[in-house]
């Protein structure tokens, strides 16, 4: 049953994602918007959920397999983000393709931070 809740998020994080990427097409940057878009939502959804928030600190390991490892795995693009860079880089953009690495990690992680605080901040206001 465990493969069913990662494949049924998995397969709405894919859809998520597309539909980013879709909304996101008419951008005139150079640079993969989309991508570092979903990234820092993902990682501070990630954040938010593993504080457990959602689910009143109980935990539901279907409910994690489902947001955390299917969702949220299918929906961030770390795959896409690294493609990206390096064909940032052998096109000779390698300014941007440095900017590109910055911007995802570093948003990234105070976007899980931020996750985590709010999350555990709405945690504790709601018991």
């Amino acid at each position: 049953m465990a493969f069913l809740w990662v494949a049924l998020g998995g397969a709405c994080g894919a859809v998520m994602r597309f539909g980013v990427s879709k909304l996101l097409a008419g951008s005139t940057l150079s640079f993969p918007l989309a991508t570092l878009v979903v990234n820092v939502f993902g990682s501070f959804l990630i954040g938010f959920l593993a504080t457990g928030f959602f689910i009143n600190d109980k935990p539901v390991p279907e409910a994690r397999l489902f947001f955390q490892t299917g969702l949220l795995g299918a929906f961030t693009t770390f795959s896409a983000f690294s493609l990206e860079t390096m064909q940032l880089w052998q096109s000779g953009q390698v300014k941007t393709a440095a900017v590109n690495v910055v911007a995802n990690v570093v948003l990234s992680l105070l976007a899980v931070a931020l996750g985590l605080v709010v999350g555990a901040s709405l945690g504790a206001r709601l018991r």
